[in-house]
């Protein structure tokens, strides 16, 4: 393994509700991939970016027992991904911390290309076990097939989004958490005056927060994290809002106009240009 790892994407738990949460985030001005379905019952929309990506992640209304872990957590931001280059070697990562949980798991989904042709995107994940790891779903992927996930007919967005810059974690342990985040990713923690850096490869880094941190940040935009000890609190991307958002969506931007604070599906986006 590298010794940082390098952010793959970040999901957004949307339950049953894929056709509105698609509706969402193109007013954000992301443009996303056509519908996909995996083997494993879910699916998903994707907004592609250079090397990471944002997944939109449900399940066809009625098939709640085909993704448990989806169907029982809260709507929202749900899952932090990791590259893994062989997830064999991740899970003996993992073993190793005292840190793994089921083996790692194959699945796939059909793509269309843009000929018409249908080929199928595989992968290979193994995950952080839930009572490990408390925010949501860590877990790492092996992309078998890259060149059907990367594509430049999905990478150029409205709101100029390019990457991740940060994803907040807030945890009543906050201490513990950066630490636990740490050694998992191969990197060391930054304390700071109100949160706690993890830095991974690449431009992406993670900050660990205590709730009353959290909510002096944000403010009124703070996720209520309905009575768990942790969870992600909010994710930057690198980009524009686009303006003029209507009533459906809470809409905060800074003096500067450099920062935009949104709250959509339950989750606090933050583009920064």
């Amino acid at each position: 393994m590298a010794a940082t790892l390098q952010l793959d994407h970040i999901v957004i738990n949307v339950q049953s509700e894929l056709d509105s949460a698609e509706t969402a985030f193109k007013d954000l001005g992301f443009t996303l991939t056509e519908r996909g379905y995996h083997t494993l019952g879910s699916m998903n929309a994707l907004a592609m970016f250079h090397t990471d990506y944002l997944e939109l992640l449900g399940f066809p209304a009625g098939a709640e027992e085909k993704r448990p872990e989806l169907a029982n957590a809260p709507m929202g931001l749900n899952g932090l991904v990791f590259k893994a280059n062989n997830v064999d070697e991740t899970f003996a990562h993992l073993q190793d911390l005292g840190l793994a949980g089921d083996p790692p798991k194959a699945f796939s989904r059909p793509v269309t290309l843009a000929g018409g042709e249908t080929r199928d995107a595989k992968f290979r994940t193994v995950t952080v076990p839930p009572d490990a790891f408390s925010a949501g779903r860590l877990y790492f992927c092996e992309h078998l097939t890259p060149d059907l996930v990367w594509r430049p007919e999905w990478q150029s967005h409205a709101n100029n989004a390019a990457r991740f810059d940060d994803l907040t974690i807030v945890s009543e342990a906050a201490d513990e958490m950066a630490n636990l985040v740490a050694r998992v990713v191969g990197s060391e923690t930054q304390p700071g005056a109100d949160a706690i850096t993890v830095p991974t490869a690449g431009d992406f880094q993670l900050l660990v927060q205590t709730p009353q941190a959290y909510r002096i940040k944000f403010g009124d935009m703070a996720v209520d994290p309905g009575g768990r000890s942790a969870a992600f609190g909010a994710v930057t991307v690198k980009g524009n809002c686009p303006p003029n958002l209507d009533h459906r969506y809470r809409v905060n931007a800074n003096e500067a106009d450099t920062q935009v604070l949104v709250t959509a599906f339950e989750s606090l986006i933050v583009f920064r240009n």
